[in-house]
């Protein structure tokens, strides 16, 4: 389990000298399951283990994955219906998804650099859950239905949980049965 911090990318080379998976994880032979685009931070899984990296981020397998984000604006109850309902993008419906509205999370570490705030603009967070995995799907989600994503977080895949692991930490776990179909 790997808290990714903003501005890193979620693989282990970049030709360009961006930041990557290898300048905080140095164990070998173990993969991504899954992504996060640059700009996302938290929860990222990785393994040696092909069935269990398959099970994790083929959408298929519909191994739900829970964000914390934060909306440009107050988001209206209408627009968490549209949510939950699923919402049309230029590549198709989503499916429908779990959708809260929540507290910033406690003890909530700053981002580097620090999102844009407008101060006639106030902000909301949302727990979104979402049992796919399309091309930044969360961001496309809140934008078509009139809120801007500011900040977003991966708090869990599955049953594994962000909890108090910090920006750049990892630690092992075990996958308790979760690579078997």
């Amino acid at each position: 389990m790997f808290n990714k911090p903003y501005g890193v990318l979620s693989q282990f080379t970049d030709l360009d000298g961006r930041q990557t998976l290898k300048d905080f994880i140095s164990t070998p032979g173990i993969y991504p399951a899954g992504r996060l685009d640059k700009d996302s931070e938290g929860l990222l899984l990785l393994t040696n283990n092909g069935r269990l990296q398959h099970k994790i981020a083929h959408p298929n397998k519909k191994m739900p994955k829970t964000y914390w984000i934060q909306l440009e604006g107050v988001i209206s109850p209408e627009a968490i219906t549209h949510l939950e309902q699923g919402v049309e993008l230029n590549d198709g419906k989503t499916k429908p998804a779990q959708v809260r509205r929540i507290k910033e999370p406690e003890d909530l570490w700053a981002r580097n650099p620090p999102i844009r705030e407008r101060k006639n603009i106030p902000t909301c967070w949302l727990a979104l859950t979402l049992w796919e995995g399309r091309n930044r799907q969360a961001r496309r989600m809140t934008a078509a239905v009139g809120y801007p994503t500011l900040r977003l977080i991966r708090a869990s895949i599955g049953p594994w949980q962000l909890k108090e692991l910090q920006p750049g930490q990892w630690k092992q776990v075990s996958a308790k049965r979760q690579d078997r179909p």
